[in-house]
Order: structure tokens, then sequence, then C-alpha cells
């Protein structure tokens, strides 16, 4: 797939890897929609990749409501005249334990309103986003490709129970839709990112960012713009469907 005037859908494009990837793109002309929920965040977005020339629109969705989802991608394939890409980076983290214990009495505990929160956004919002932009790329007999964003947390990782679990799914789901929607002519593949340089990761206190780093064996964190750029990959190599590219310096949970 060429990406110069393809129409690119972008979920949590507001900030973090979402923006990075819409600048990325822009940059090489894609078509843009991008979706987030903070209008701020959205402006910012949409005035950085107006910057590079690319035609760019917003769209305010929550991805995880049925009704907004599927009335926001048929308003993009409308504004746009179709739909080729989805880049499914919407993602949050509401890390916690599972138990804590203290002599012998449990004091606390993940609570159904943490695992349900990140399970919603990050598994049913990944489903509800691909289920959309699959069929608009279905119907009009185009392909299209499926973005999905996982994490090296897919595997398991201690105080993220329901991260975890939600990334693992979005793994599974990449290559169930990879087979299911071939015949479609839609390509889906995931990536992993490990510990990458976002402004989350940059108020971190100077030695959790040190632990992290030395996870790593390249020895450093990540850039966004590796993010974006194995995007880029996926979306014009033709032959790539139903992997979850590691992008994490060597890293293994």
């Amino acid at each position: 797939m060429q990406i110069a005037n393809s129409v690119v859908a972008i979920t949590g494009a507001g900030r973090g890897l979402g923006r990075a990837t819409a600048e990325y793109l822009a940059e090489r002309g894609a078509r843009l929609a991008l979706i987030d929920l903070n209008e701020d965040d959205l402006k910012a977005s949409v005035e950085a990749c107006a910057q590079h020339g690319a035609e760019v629109r917003s769209y305010g969705i929550n991805v995880a409501v049925e009704e907004e989802v599927d009335s926001g991608f048929a308003k993009i394939a409308e504004d746009f005249g179709g739909l080729q890409v989805l880049v499914n980076n919407a993602g949050i983290m509401r890390d916690g334990m599972l138990l804590k214990v203290k002599d012998g009495k449990v004091t606390d505990r993940m609570s159904l309103a943490q695992w349900q929160s990140v399970i919603d956004v990050n598994l049913t919002g990944v489903f509800l986003c691909g289920r959309a932009a699959a069929a608009i790329m279905a119907e009009r007999g185009e392909g299209g490709v499926i973005v999905n964003i996982s994490s090296l947390s897919r595997a398991g990782n201690m105080g993220q129970t329901n991260y975890s679990a939600s990334k693992a799914g979005v793994a599974a789901m990449t290559v169930t839709w990879a087979r299911e929607l071939a015949r479609y002519g839609i390509r889906a593949a995931a990536i992993a990112p490990g510990f990458i340089n976002t402004d989350m990761v940059a108020q971190m206190r100077p030695e959790i960012l040190d632990s992290l780093v030395k996870q790593v064996p390249l020895r450093r964190l990540g850039e966004q713009e590796e993010i974006a750029s194995t995007v880029a990959f996926i979306l014009e190599n033709d032959f790539v469907s139903g992997r979850v590219l590691d992008i994490d310096g060597g890293a293994r949970i």
C-alpha cells in the first residue's frame, strides 16, 4: 500500500504515540482522520499535521461506546470518501496489584472499576473500531490495513493484570482478524512497543527511569518515531499480516 493519499484513521491521536504516528504519516502524504476525546490535545495534533501539508480532520469519539464508533467511522468514510487504514492506538493504564496483604489480611485489591475501565478502552475499543473500519473496507472492496498497538506487557507484568490482559487480547484479535479478513483484501498486524520515551515516562522519578533502561539490552528508551516508522513499514509491505512486531530494544518480560 502506498501511504500517500491513503485515508488513515488513528485513535488516541491527541498525544504520545498517536500524535507521533499522525505526524509521521502526514509527512508522507496520508489523509488523516484523528480520533480522541481530549479536544485540546486533538486540536494540537491537527495543527501539527496540517503544518506538513496534510489533509486532516478531527473526530471526538469514545472508542468504548458502540454507537459513537459506528456513527463516527461512517462520518469519516463520508468525509474522506473511504477508509484504507486504521491505527488502533487508544489505550489507558490503571495499574495496581491484584491483592495487597499485610499480616495475613487482605488490605487492598484491584477494583472492578480498575479492571473494567482498561478492558473497555484497550480491548473493547480496539474491537469496536476494528469492526467498524473492516466493515467499511470490505463493503468498498478496496482492501485495507488495520494496525493494532499491543505491548511488551502482553506477556504479563506485575501490577498490570488489567493492562496485560487487554494487550494480550489485542495480539490475539490481530491474528484472528488477519485470518478472517484476508479474503476481503484486508491485512491486520500489531506492534508491541517496549519502554518508549513518552511524556508519561519522562515524568517518572530518575531512579525508576534508570531501572527501566537497565531492562533494555540497548540501554536506552525507544523513541516515538521508531514506533511510527514501524506503522509505516506495515502499511507499505503488503506481505505483513497476522504478526505482532516487538519493538523493544531486545527487552523481554
